[in-house]
């Protein structure tokens, strides 16, 4: 792990939330380099709590010789199945 970055953002109730935020130098198998978390206490992390994910994706570096990012991984060649609208319910009101 290369950076560890520590943040708050503001809730709806106008509260404050802590995230962490893990830089990696290598990319997991979807092109991804970094993780945010809910930050944890000390005592969290000490008694190996679960961390809760809030999201992933890839950090974009700017420089003056352009923007640079993670490499992307194309998904389509896996084994995966692929979703189709098939899929899902017709009773949803958003389908």
């Amino acid at each position: 792990m290369s950076a560890l970055i520590n943040f708050s953002m503001k809730n709806a109730n106008g509260k404050y939330d802590n995230y962490t935020m893990s830089i990696n130098d290598d990319v997991d198998k979807y092109g991804n380099n970094c993780a945010v978390t809910v930050s944890q206490s000390k005592a969290q992390r000490e008694a190996k709590e679960k961390k809760v994910y809030v999201g992933n994706g890839r950090v974009a570096h700017v420089s003056d010789k352009g923007i640079a990012k993670a490499p992307y991984v194309d998904r389509s060649s896996s084994n995966a199945p692929q979703s189709s609208s098939t899929d899902f319910d017709d009773d949803i009101p958003f389908n």
